[in-house]
C-alpha cells in the first residue's frame, strides 16, 4: 500500500527548474531515503509534500489525499531541516506541547527514557532551550517527532548537528520505528547512514530522479564497494 505517492512533480523558481517530473512511491512500513547534494531540491520536494509549496505540475498524495486536505495531515509528523524551537520553552514543555497538537498522550517518564536512548541528559529537559547546543535541540526535535506515535515520519536531514554517537542512536530508533510498522521518509546527504537504515532510496540530481531501488542495488549497478562511490559515479555520469 502506498503511503506517499509523488506523481511527475515539477517545480521551478522563476527560470530555474528545481524538480522535473519527479516520481516515486513510499510504501507502508518502509524506510525510504531521498539522496542528493545540498541545494538539489530535496527540501523543496518535502515542502511540496507538506503542502507548504505548490507544485507547477504533477500530483502528490498522502494516503490517497492531497497535501492540503485535513485527512492527509492526520497521522504524520515532520521534523524540518532547520529545527528552531521556541527558546523560552524547556525541552519538556516543547515535547508536551508537540504531543498535544497530535492529541497524543504525554508521559514525563516516557520522555525521560526516550531522552536517555538518545544520550540526552533527562535533567536537561527541564532547562530552557536557549541554553541548548544545536545537537541538543535536534535531539529534542527528534524526541517530539517519535513520541507523537504517528505512523508516518517525514524527516529532513535528521542527523543535522549530531555527533557520531547520537547518529548511531538515531539510526537505532529508526530501525525500531520500522520494526513497529511505521513508515519513514527522510532526506540526507550522509550516505553511510542511508545505506544502513533505508529499505529503498531515490537519488535526486539535475532536477530528476536518477535511481530508485535498494542501496545494495545502487552499489551493484556501478560495481562499487560502498554507497558513497556508487552515488558519486551515478551523478558524475549525468
Amino acid at each position: 500500500m502506498d503511503v506517499l505517492n509523488i506523481g511527475a512533480v515539477s517545480v521551478a523558481y522563476g527560470e530555474k527548474q528545481v524538480l522535473d517530473e519527479v516520481e516515486f512511491t513510499v510504501n507502508a512500513g518502509e524506510t525510504f531515503g531521498l539522496i542528493g547534494l545540498n541545494g538539489v531540491g530535496k527540501t523543496t520536494l518535502i515542502k511540496s509534500v507538506l503542502g507548504l509549496r505548490d507544485v507547477d505540475s504533477g500530483s502528490i498524495a498522502i494516503k490517497g489525499y492531497q497535501p492540503n486536505d485535513v485527512k492527509a495531515r492526520v497521522g504524520f509528523a515532520y521534523l524540518p531541516e532547520r529545527f528552531d524551537p521556541p527558546p523560552f520553552l524547556t525541552g519538556m514543555e516543547f515535547i508536551k506541547f508537540s504531543l498535544s497538537l497530535y492529541k497524543a498522550p504525554f508521559n514525563e517518564d516516557a520522555a525521560f527514557k526516550a531522552a536517555e536512548l538518545l544520550a540526552l541528559d533527562p535533567q536537561a529537559l527541564k532547562n530552557r532551550m536557549h541554553t541548548y547546543s544545536k545537537g541538543m535541540r535536534q535531539k529534542v526535535g527528534l524526541l517530539a517527532t517519535f513520541l507523537t506515535g504517528c505512523e508516518l515520519l517525514i524527516l529532513d536531514e535528521p542527523m543535522s548537528g549530531l555527533d557520531p554517537k547520537a547518529r548511531a542512536l538515531v539510526k537505532r530508533m529508526l530501525v525500531e520505528a520500522r520494526n513497529e510498522g511505521r513508515t519513514v521518509f527522510l532526506s540526507s546527504h550522509i550516505l553511510s547512514d542511508m545505506n544502513e537504515i533505508c529499505d529503498r532510496v531515490a537519488v535526486l540530481h539535475a532536477t530528476k530522479i536518477q535511481y530508485i531501488g535498494t542501496p545494495e542495488g545502487l552499489r551493484k549497478q556501478g560495481k562499487d564497494e560502498n554507497l558513497e562511490k556508487a552515488f558519486l559515479n551515478l551523478i558524475d555520469s549525468k
